[in-house]
């Protein structure tokens, strides 16, 4: 059932974003009298499951969910349609219009998906707020959860500072900056102290399972108790609230980590907080530095009820929307192609985290939920725009490179260069998915 609403929620996101990017395309090519032949959502290699023509227009939906197109004539594209390309040219062809026309019909579909991601992010503004954790809210720093945080440098009661001098203003933004700065400046009882990030930290991030470095310094508090524990023999409870270990306050749970590490295989006595009384309990610690429960999770608004943090909260009126969903959307961009960069330089080993479709659809949630799709679909929106822009041939980006030269050398290109581009942009495309892809199979396993 998890695995049908991921899958779900990715076609549904994925189906909108592939109609209106076709749609970009669509609409500027029939301004300008273009015929477009076809309009497709997913690939119809050898059939399609429906298709109806609407004047020169066959409208389809094709089995192979990787997208979609348009065909549109007169055009050098992935059809390779050479016996059209050998004739005349005609007035309603892609290659008889003007190459100011052209150049805004391949542009169509770009500059669609980087407005809908900015109108996706400022309708969740309007709808559903903005609330985080502001990183100085983070008084007492951070627990370093993964013991590949500490082998980078950190440690538990690090407050983040800033990455590349840049003020780290949400903790939402740690792990990010962590994984793309070079340096990270940290306040480390009540110094500045810089921690230069190793040139694999990508590398190393992926090999340790993707999984969080960092978390706000939650309390110890007991969910369940193990049967025939130590914990059970002392008398601990589920809710209990351990705040000290042999007269040491722990007010925190890495705290208390690491005063039982001093004591393994000896007795010591915690201080509980059990409602709204105070109890001494005696115990064994195990060799393990364990007493034999699991804690309690909460998430960053349990933690706020609680006292320990405080969330910063804005609602947006619907005209404030809209510059705060621009900047967001931006600062998206930005962060995404930071990390795209990383991916072309192998000493970073970032290529190694390249996924396909499964890699995508494990971004959604397990449950549907609205909030999550959108922000998700608004975000794929942006990373289209930025990857169809590219100049590859078989891409927007591709074709537009193409007709940039023809507008500043006043010719085009020969068209025997432009099919050979088309077939090598398609390998290129081609091997990416494979790869992208095979990467996601490998990581089942």
């Amino acid at each position: 059932m998890e695995f049908l609403i991921k899958a779900s929620q990715l076609i549904m996101s994925l189906s909108i974003l592939v109609i209106l990017h076709e749609l970009g395309h669509f609409i500027p090519a029939k301004l300008f009298k273009t015929r477009v032949e076809k309009f497709y959502l997913f690939f119809d290699p050898w059939f399609s499951l429906v298709k109806k023509k609407i004047g020169d227009t066959e409208y389809g939906i094709g089995w192979l969910p990787l997208g979609g197109y348009v065909k549109i004539s007169g055009m050098i594209d992935e059809s390779m349609d050479k016996e059209q390309m050998g004739k005349p040219a005609e007035s309603w062809e892609f290659r008889a219009k003007p190459a100011w026309q052209r150049l805004i019909i391949m542009l169509g579909g770009v500059t669609v998906n980087l407005l809908l991601g900015v109108f996706i992010y400022s309708m969740t503004l309007y709808v559903y707020g903005d609330k985080y954790l502001p990183n100085e809210n983070v008084i007492d720093g951070v627990w370093c959860v993964s013991e590949m945080a500490t082998e980078l440098g950190f440690k538990n009661g690090d407050k983040f500072i800033s990455a590349d001098g840049e003020k780290i203003d949400r903790f939402l933004d740690v792990l990010e900056k962590v994984i793309v700065s070079k340096v990270i400046t940290v306040d480390r009882g009540g110094v500045n102290t810089d921690i230069n990030m190793p040139v694999d930290v990508i590398d190393r991030f992926l090999k340790n399972g993707g999984e969080t470095l960092f978390y706000p310094r939650i309390p110890t508090v007991i969910n369940t108790v193990m049967e025939g524990s130590n914990a059970e023999l002392a008398g601990l409870k589920t809710k209990d609230v351990i705040v000290g270990v042999n007269g040491v306050s722990v007010l925190y749970f890495d705290e208390f980590k690491t005063e039982l590490e001093k004591y393994k295989g000896e007795n010591i006595t915690l201080l509980v907080e059990r409602g709204e009384e105070e109890v001494l309990l005696s115990t064994i610690v195990d060799s393990g530095g364990k007493i034999g429960f699991s804690r309690a999770n909460f998430s960053l608004k349990q933690l706020e009820d609680m006292g320990f943090y405080s969330l910063s909260s804005y609602k947006y009126g619907f005209f404030n929307s809209f510059p705060a969903g621009y900047n967001k959307a931006f600062k998206k961009l930005g962060s995404y192609i930071d990390q795209f960069v990383l991916i072309l330089s192998p000493s970073t080993g970032a290529y190694k985290g390249m996924g396909g479709f499964g890699a995508i659809g494990s971004l959604f949630p397990a449950t549907w939920n609205w909030e999550m799709f959108w922000n998700l679909t608004a975000f794929l929106s942006l990373m289209l725009a930025f990857m169809n822009v590219l100049p590859i041939p078989a891409l927007d980006g591709g074709h537009v490179a193409f007709l940039l030269y023809e507008i500043i050398f006043g010719k085009a290109a020969p068209e025997k260069v432009m099919e050979y581009a088309q077939v090598v942009g398609m390998i290129v495309l081609l091997s990416l998915l494979i790869f992208a892809n095979g990467n996601d199979i490998l990581k089942l396993f």
